[in-house]
């Protein structure tokens, strides 16, 4: 017992390595983020004819949100809890803001939070998860995070330097001191760019932002189009696979207080142009695996640090979003490739250990990387209904002709 007690205390303590790997992990993914999807917004702004300093107010409160709400999250629960703007949802906000009232919007996006409250309160999206059989859960995160493996060198075809250097990189930091890999890349990346002129800081300069606030406009158009829409895509799109990627590290905080707290963070943030809070998904497992640390119950650090990243982000607006809007393409694609290695693999493990679940976790993970959108709903979605109904229709038959075989031979022992 004591043994026990000893072990439990060493592992909760922090030192100051400890700190090290989680807040490397958590400014990766919060590049990732900014680099890779966060584009969208500055389209969505044009499409809606925003103002510059609209837009910097919707910079300013989805990110300052986003990092308060991942802030408490993984504090309170001690687990990597990273959450993010709904991806998938603003870029169907390129679409439709073009024909619909930014007022009507920011209405249409109270009434989208209020939903994932309900939702949370419900707790109807938590039990859902917990029904997803782990080899269909594990081939779903395999599939979502291909694509993002496989631009790790699919980038050989525009800087194929960077991208050698970066692999190299990857490959001897693993094999001489993998616990700080991903630092290893990040910094060499970096020096690289820098020493080679390929990125250009000259034209940066310090701004605040400040929040503009919009008096929202509730019509049934908007209900419609946009509110409902938004939902669907973000709770398919985002807080499934996110809470999927948590359950795959091991971590086992239910779904409902993320959906309240991130609905109300939602809530809060809609007037001044936010769009919705999430758990995020494909970042996050930057954050998740072991390359953020080898100790599980440590990696909520990474969590903090990824609010505090992305609230700075957010104070200072436009500013720090075009520092990482001027890093290369290549640069961040094979940044995050790399960095989800680990995880990617883990994945596959995952989905292909139980024999019986292996051909069902198989065609989730190729629905799921073939991302084809239907209905205006993306490839996670219709990747994890292939995997569920191939699931019901093969185990159901199975256990069904199971039961009727144990009837007959206890018909004939009778």
């Amino acid at each position: 017992m004591l043994k026990r007690v000893q072990m439990n205390t060493t592992s909760s303590s922090l030192r100051g390595r400890d700190w090290i790997s989680p807040i490397i992990a958590a400014l990766i993914s919060v590049i990732v983020n900014y680099g890779g999807t966060f584009i969208l917004v500055f389209q969505a702004a044009k499409v809606a004819g925003l103002s510059p300093e609209m837009t910097a107010s919707w910079i300013l409160s989805i990110s300052v949100g986003v990092g308060i709400t991942g802030i408490w999250l993984s504090y309170r629960y001690r687990e990597p809890i990273i959450t993010a703007w709904s991806t998938p949802g603003v870029a169907f906000l390129v679409s439709i803001l073009a024909i619909t009232p930014y007022e009507e919007a920011i209405g249409a996006y109270i009434i989208s939070a209020l939903g994932f409250i309900v939702l949370g309160i419900s707790g109807m999206f938590e039990r859902f998860v917990r029904l997803i059989p782990p080899g269909i859960a594990s081939g779903l995160l395999a599939g979502i995070l291909l694509q993002f493996g496989i631009s790790a060198f699919g980038g050989v075809k525009v800087d194929p330097l960077l991208v050698i250097v970066l692999f190299a990189a990857y490959v001897l930091l693993r094999r001489y001191t993998s616990r700080y890999v991903i630092v290893g890349i990040l910094v060499i990346g970096l020096i690289y760019l820098i020493s080679l002129g390929k990125v250009d800081f000259s034209t940066i300069k310090l701004a605040i932002a400040s929040p503009v606030f919009i008096v929202p406009e509730f019509s049934f158009h908007a209900l419609l189009g946009v509110a409902l829409p938004l939902f669907i895509i973000t709770l398919t799109g985002q807080y499934m696979p996110g809470m999927l990627v948590l359950r795959n590290d091991g971590f086992k905080t239910s779904a409902n207080p993320i959906l309240i707290v991130t609905g109300l963070g939602s809530l809060f943030a809609a007037p001044f142009g936010s769009h919705a809070f999430n758990v995020a998904a494909i970042t996050a497992a930057i954050c998740t695996g072991k390359d953020a640390h080898e100790d599980s119950t440590k990696r909520y650090i990474a969590g903090i640090a990824c609010g505090i990243f992305y609230m700075v982000v957010g104070i200072f607006g436009v500013t720090l979003a075009a520092l990482f809007l001027i890093l290369p393409a290549t640069f961040i694609a094979t940044l995050a490739g790399l960095a989800l290695l680990g995880t990617i693999g883990g994945s596959l493990a995952g989905a292909l250990t139980e024999p019986k679940g292996r051909e069902t976790a198989l065609i989730t993970f190729l629905a799921t990387a073939a991302n084809v959108t239907l209905l205006g709903v993306g490839g996670a979605f219709w990747g994890l209904v292939a995997g569920l109904a191939a699931h019901i229709l093969i185990h159901g038959q199975f256990r069904q002709k199971q039961y009727r075989t144990s009837g007959i031979q206890q018909a004939e022992q009778k």
